[in-house]
């Protein structure tokens, strides 16, 4: 058995390899935030295309907390509800089901990509005709648009940030009803607790703002929050951008990430999910093949905690080369699984050499396509 195919022991949990599908928005939702066939579509097939986790997109915990007004969404009961027969069907190909719980804090309240992406005012639409709403952030005056105006910003107060962590909390057990097995709390990309952790847009000078501790708090406090409601027998990841790359002022850099790294882990996150940036438009992201892997060693080799890494792998042999070098101990496809959902099922034909075993892990309606 290669190194990519081996299984990985979370807590109580094992997955059947170490493919995981990496939380990719899709924008599909009506304005109520409702999971919709597409998703089952779209998540399941990943499930039968081999991957060992299949994470949702970003899910937002509250209505203000999408990045769209078509996100999906976990505030409601109905919420819950609608995701149970996706989370069945990914238990049922083998696959563990994965959540992503999500705030987007300054970047909410925009339209989709493909419409333009600026942000949408409180007393406007997009194109679909759905409102905006105001934002929230740390510091309204550090907020750097990546496209079209500012949109209407609140700065977090006390009782915003309190509700921000109830969100959190009863996202996480309404995930665990809903049939989720690993919940994933979104501390990247320019989204609220990035936002909250990185000098270069958290101005603040309370206790949420300026020192490490001061900054890093919200993330923490969400974590405790989640852990508290989710079962010891069940592993909670955290994502992080493991840098700014904004090198030419003070920001987030992987020095901290690889303290928040410990920090969390002794708050009993099992896996720090490392990606990057996303933070301000003039971050300079080198690109290319494995191009975050260089942070995912760094947090692996500075904290006590399981790590992933997401970022240009397109390669079964790539994957796993990075497993078998103990860079990561979880690979997050993305693209690559847009380009072909059953990447998984590709990885265990490049890798796996006995063809038995090969035709075993495809579904049996396929298996005529690899038996000989």
């Amino acid at each position: 058995m290669t190194d990519l195919l081996s299984p990985l022991p979370l807590r109580d949990l094992e997955t059947e390899n170490r493919i995981a599908v990496s939380p990719m928005c899709q924008y599909s939702c009506e304005p109520d935030g409702l999971a919709t066939e597409w998703h089952r579509v779209h998540l399941g097939s990943r499930a039968v295309g081999g991957a060992g986790i299949v994470m949702t997109e970003a899910t937002a915990v509250s209505p203000a907390g999408r990045i769209t007004p078509h996100d999906l969404g976990i505030w409601s009961d109905e919420h819950a509800a609608a995701l149970e027969p996706t989370t069945e069907f990914i238990r049922d190909q083998g696959g563990v089901p994965g959540i992503q719980l999500a705030h987007a804090g300054h970047k909410a309240s925009k339209e989709r990509p493909w419409e333009g992406h600026v942000p949408i005012q409180p007393d406007g639409t997009d194109p679909s005709g759905a409102s905006g709403w105001e934002v929230l952030t740390p510091s309204p005056e550090a907020y750097p648009p990546f496209d079209g105006d500012r949109p209407a910003m609140k700065k977090a107060d006390q009782d915003d940030i309190e509700g921000v962590i109830d969100a959190y909390r009863a996202a996480a057990e309404r995930s665990l009803e809903a049939g989720f097995e690993i919940a994933e709390v979104h501390a990247a990309h320019g989204y609220l607790l990035h936002e909250f952790l990185s000098p270069a847009t958290n101005h603040r000078e309370d206790d949420y703002g300026g020192s490490f501790e001061n900054r890093t708090r919200l993330t923490r406090e969400i974590v405790s929050a989640v852990r508290e409601v989710w079962p010891d027998d069940k592993p909670l990841f955290v994502r992080i951008s493991g840098t700014d790359w904004l090198d030419d002022r003070e920001s987030w850099d992987i020095e901290q990430s690889v303290r928040l790294a410990d920090d969390l882990a002794d708050l009993g996150v099992d896996l720090i999910d490392v990606s990057s940036g996303g933070l301000h438009p003039e971050q300079a992201v080198p690109g290319g093949p494995n191009f975050q892997v260089p942070l995912a060693e760094k947090v692996r080799e500075g904290a006590d905690v399981a790590v992933g890494t997401v970022g240009g792998v397109t390669e079964p042999e790539q994957a796993d080369a990075l497993i078998r070098n103990g860079r990561a101990d979880l690979v997050l496809v993305g693209r690559e699984f847009l380009r072909d959902p059953y990447f998984g099922l590709r990885a265990t034909g490049d890798l796996e050499r006995d063809p038995d075993e090969v035709a075993k892990q495809w579904p049996v309606q396929y298996r005529r396509a690899v038996q000989r």
